[in-house]
């Protein structure tokens, strides 16, 4: 994997509140993933600091990194962006597939309990 420069452009106060919510999903996404600074780091090649900064919003998250980073965190770019998950063409997700996404954006002991509350559901519902 090519090892990636961070640009380190200051934020200036017209973007200042854009990079701070980008940074603060970041870091929500990477605990959710129950994943460290250094773990994503060690990944992207990249000092602790410079996600400390961009988590921070002190420094620009670049958008060239949006598509590596994403995936890590269990996200789309447009996602970490803040955009919803495109809807298929059949309309709105349903009320049981939004419930499945949710939970899978739980942090892993959260979703572990949920799946063994439906495990034990579906094995009472079958019999």
């Amino acid at each position: 994997m090519a090892v990636l420069i961070p640009f380190r452009t200051p934020v200036n106060s017209k973007d200042e509140q854009f990079f701070k919510t980008l940074g603060a999903r970041v870091a929500q996404a990477r605990k959710a993933r129950n994943l460290t600074q250094h773990q994503i780091c060690a990944m992207l090649g990249m000092p602790q600091q410079t996600l400390a900064n961009y988590e921070c919003g002190t420094i620009r998250l670049p958008a060239s990194m949006l598509p590596v980073l994403a995936p890590i965190l269990g996200l789309t770019p447009d996602e970490l962006l803040g955009y919803e998950r495109p809807k298929g063409k059949r309309g709105p997700s349903s009320r049981l597939q939004q419930q499945v996404e949710h939970i899978s954006r739980l942090p892993k002991s959260k979703q572990h309990v949920v799946m063994e509350m439906l495990d034990a559901f579906i094995a009472q519902a079958g019999h």
